[in-house]
């Protein structure tokens, strides 16, 4: 790091990360007895402090109506007392689950006698970058807990006190069980050449993974110096096909689309097979617009829905993260198909029929993390994958994609045992 940077950033970044790495390489040792002590009282510090939060979320409520957050960037960012439980529900299931660290795997003799196998072992300091969602402070570091991993948390201005407080709870709860000090730790300030700086930081982070909006992503991948997974935005599809049936349906795209819109699993384009549009579209629209969904339609859609706006082109890739839908009737499957793969973003795609050959196609042909039939695009989590809580979902391939877990969060080495075998 210059001099120049170090005048201009208000936050030693590169302390933090060497404590980070001097943490992580003390959690290699650390048992899953101490692991999942530490992750209920962890769980117990959220509850009880509760009250807390909430006054800390109330100056982060307060600031983000002033600066002109949107109701979904609010619903978002709020914590109220489901919320805080479900969280501490998350960090209970996570200390649940079996420890990866140190698993064996693929341990085979070898014709000279040599055996060769694989351990699970924690990536090492991971940097996650975040918005808006509170939650993701919790469960992030829960998961890096787990998997022996230590975690250098930055998250959005618009939740700084509430980022603050959840971390600082979690790290004291954690030291009292046993576990290294700087295990959990987060950026304290709101500027943003914080981010540059934390991105160059390659010789102690390991991984970095952005969870956000477009431009975060954009910024993270195209500035870091350290390895990237990316968390993309969900510009999630619902297909109905031509054999659907109307009520399942509509049941899927109005739970896809209103139970929770201001999420990256959540749809943002509904595409409709032309043989069922006129007898689908006005029910699922009633439905839709009846829980306050603003409709935008093609032109074969606005001729079945002619009192909802058109959609434009750039509608196909928008992540609304709003009670906003866009609307395509589709000739076939395959166009289906094709508006996916040119307008999607890799995330989640649904297809609703009961036939066998075209949820085939679509499961064998659709490109994204995960493709589901009949039903909502909402499952796509880490908690309903059976997880645990998850750290994003990566739309790419490499190493990970779709939710990240806990094995997601560890690489393996190789280990050799010989008996005094040496090499021809």
């Amino acid at each position: 790091m210059n001099q120049t940077a170090k005048k201009t950033i208000p936050v030693d970044i590169e302390g933090i990360c060497k404590a980070a790495l001097e943490a992580s390489r003390a959690m290699v040792t650390i048992d899953t007895e101490t692991k999942n002590r530490a992750l209920h009282k962890m769980a117990d510090a959220l509850v009880v402090g509760q009250n807390k939060i909430f006054q800390a979320n109330g100056l982060d409520l307060s600031e983000g109506k002033k600066n002109g957050l949107s109701l979904a960037m609010l619903d978002r960012l709020k914590l109220d007392e489901k919320r805080i439980s479900d969280i501490a529900t998350g960090l209970l299931r996570i200390a649940d689950l079996p420890d990866p660290v140190g698993e064996v795997t693929s341990m085979k003799t070898r014709p000279n006698g040599i055996r060769v196998g694989r351990m699970r072992m924690p990536l090492g300091v991971i940097g996650i970058i975040y918005e808006s969602r509170p939650n993701v402070t919790a469960d992030t570091s829960a998961l890096c807990l787990k998997s022996g991993n230590a975690v250098i948390l930055r998250g959005g201005s618009e939740a700084i006190h509430s980022n603050k407080l959840i971390s600082s709870m979690l790290m004291d709860s954690a030291s009292e069980a046993g576990i290294p000090e700087n295990t959990i730790q987060i950026i304290p300030v709101t500027d943003r050449t914080v981010v540059s700086d934390l991105l160059s930081m390659d010789r102690y982070i390991d991984l970095v993974i952005p969870r956000g909006g477009y431009e975060l992503i954009r910024f993270v991948i195209e500035n870091s110096t350290i390895p990237v997974i990316k968390h993309d935005k969900g510009v999630c599809h619902v297909y109905v096909h031509s054999d659907a049936d109307i009520n399942m349906a509509t049941r899927i795209a109005v739970n896809a689309k209103i139970q929770r819109p201001g999420v990256c699993n959540a749809m943002e384009t509904l595409l409709v097979h032309e043989d069922i549009a006129s007898s689908f579209l006005p029910k699922v629209a009633a439905a839709l617009e009846g829980g306050g969904v603003e409709l935008r339609g093609c032109q074969r859609t606005l001729s079945i829905l002619n009192n909802i706006k058109a959609a434009h082109e750039q509608d196909w890739e928008e992540e609304y993260l709003d009670l906003v839908l866009s609307i395509k009737v589709v000739e076939s499957i395959e166009n289906a198909m094709d508006h996916i793969s040119t307008h999607g973003s890799g995330h989640t795609e649904a297809i609703v029929t009961s036939g066998f050959r075209p949820a085939q196609k679509f499961v064998a042909r659709v490109d994204s993390s995960a493709v589901m039939v009949n039903t909502s695009t909402r499952f796509n989590d880490g908690g309903q994958f059976g997880l645990g809580a998850e750290i994003g979902i990566s739309t790419q391939k490499l190493h990970a994609r779709g939710p990240m877990g806990l094995e997601e969060l560890t690489s393996h080495k190789f280990i050799v045992f010989g008996d005094g075998h040496i090499r021809q």
